[in-house]
């Protein structure tokens, strides 16, 4: 395997594919980077490339494409609170605060360390125990997808801010956002009032959209001569090395949960991020500085969404599964170019096969350069005045929302959750729980319908199969720790 990997790398600068990667990386990263343009849609974009060149090089620009999209999102996040994908809605919780208390360089630096890390460590594992973690991931059904939304929604408590019972009725109302078109069981229309814009639901995009970038913009409008304020954003960058060390446990733990999740089809880069930040954030010692500006804020959900970038590739080269929205995609690619994803593509194209994982480590690599590099450009649109970078936001949103589908309807999604989004952050209600109950929502209640109709209507099946069984344990852990954490933090501020 070793010896197919090195002959991947040879084959990958031999072949050209490398300057195919590095076209795809660079590409990715100014789609991520702008609201409402996903890694998805890049790849899509593309797509019609790939059939001009060999499939070696075609998948790497694809793969480049990707990993650049998924990294490109965190720079809008941490520059303007505006996330470029759904993925970095968890960076800039604390990816934003260091930006505004004059770190947005060492900000960008640990998001492109950690990104770059996390990526590394789920190419690895893909391109050397690909076959046993598909094999693992065949074994969860309905009933483990259930409890893998529940213990997501358990994060709530850790993105809630200072009020767990604001933070649990944003949480409600993003699952209450969630119900709103066909039931997933029986098809009946729900909440649609008769609009037939309803029927497929609201997506994500939009929504994150509004309640981030356009609430900002409208925030922001409030005052407008802070020039000299964003100008000092510009003033460190980088880390040291005490700080490197300092999180990289968080940047391996979170690598190794995203990969995990990315694994598993159906879930999805969002997912792994804030499943990473409300780890890091629960395991921390200082729980209570997140979401004020702390460099584990960052570092988890970055290395968490990139490391899921390959673990999604995992069911999709090894089974013919999509991990990913973007891996479905990729799929397609593979099959146009004459390649049937499963055991034999190991077997019959090892030459592709290996070059294909050579560019996803590579491609880690190259996001170090260019994020490091690029640091110090991007955070020069701080140093614009209030009102253009508010402007831009505003021009950002409301195309980067039309843009998804073409759809004017998405655009007012956007401005009703902008402006919800505004008032939710006078109100000092937290957003993020109504972005998780957004996407874990449907998780939760598909597969539940699901196995109440495997099991008859019987709940015991959650607790006959092992998987379940350790879920239900994870989650009764985690919500045990949050309390105790909680009533630790209230004495100590009692006793102060």
């Amino acid at each position: 395997m070793i010896s197919l990997l090195l002959q991947g790398f040879a084959n990958l600068f031999a072949s050209g594919s490398a300057a195919t990667l590095l076209l795809g990386m660079v590409f990715g990263m100014i789609i991520g980077a702008l609201p409402g343009l996903t890694a998805t849609m890049g790849i899509a974009l593309l797509l019609p490339l790939t059939y001009t060149v060999s499939p070696e090089a075609g998948l790497s620009l694809l793969i480049g494409i990707f990993a650049g999209g998924i990294y490109g999102g965190s720079v809008s996040a941490i520059l303007l609170k505006t996330p470029g994908t759904p993925a970095a809605g968890a960076t800039l919780l604390d990816g934003y605060p260091l930006a505004q208390s004059g770190n947005a360089g060492k900000a960008l630096t640990v998001a492109t360390i950690s990104s770059a890390i996390g990526g590394l460590i789920g190419a690895l594992t893909l391109s050397f125990l690909a076959p046993q973690i598909a094999r693992f991931a065949l074994l969860f059904g309905p009933p483990e997808y259930v409890l893998l939304a529940l213990y997501g929604l358990t994060m709530i408590s850790y993105v809630s801010g200072k009020s767990l019972v604001k933070g649990y009725f944003a949480g409600l109302f993003g699952l209450l956002i969630a119900t709103i078109g066909l039931d997933p069981i029986n098809g009946f229309p729900r909440f649609t009032f008769g609009n037939l814009n309803f029927l497929n639901g609201i997506s994500l995009l939009p929504v994150l959209i509004g309640l981030f970038a356009i609430s900002q913009a409208l925030e922001s409008a409030e005052t407008y001569d802070e020039k000299a304020a964003a100008q000092a954003a510009i003033k460190k960058l980088g880390i040291s090395f005490k700080e490197f060390i300092h999180i990289l446990p968080t940047i391996i733990k979170s690598a190794f949960i995203g990969t995990f999740v990315g694994a598993i089809p159906g879930t999805g880069t969002d997912i792994a991020a804030f499943l990473s930040y409300g780890e890091a954030k629960r395991s921390s010692k200082h729980p209570e500085k997140f979401g004020t500006g702390v460099i584990e804020g960052v570092a988890a959900p970055e290395s968490g969404n990139n490391g899921c970038v390959n673990g999604a590739l995992i069911p999709m080269f090894t089974l013919g599964i999509p991990g990913e929205a973007a891996t479905a995609v990729v799929l397609g690619g593979l099959m146009v170019l004459g390649l049937q994803p499963g055991p034999l593509l190991f077997k019959d194209n090892p030459q592709i096969i290996y070059t294909v994982f050579a560019s996803t480590i590579t491609s880690n690599l190259m996001m170090l350069v260019l994020g490091i590099l690029g640091a110090r450009i991007f955070a020069k649109i701080l140093s614009l005045p209030k009102n253009i970078i508010t402007t831009l936001i505003f021009v950002f949103a409301i195309v980067g929302s039309y843009s998804m589908r073409n759809n004017l309807f998405d655009v007012w999604i956007t401005i009703v959750f902008g402006v919800l989004g505004y008032f939710m952050s006078k109100a000092e209600y937290p957003i993020p729980p109504v972005l998780l109950g957004m996407i874990l929502g449907p998780m939760v209640e598909a597969n539940l319908g699901r196995t109440l109709l495997i099991s008859e209507g019987s709940y015991s099946i959650f607790v006959t199969r092992p998987i379940s069984i350790f879920f239900i344990v994870v989650t009764i852990f985690t919500v045990v720790s949050s309390i105790r954490k909680k009533n630790k933090q209230k004495d100590i501020e009692f006793n102060s």
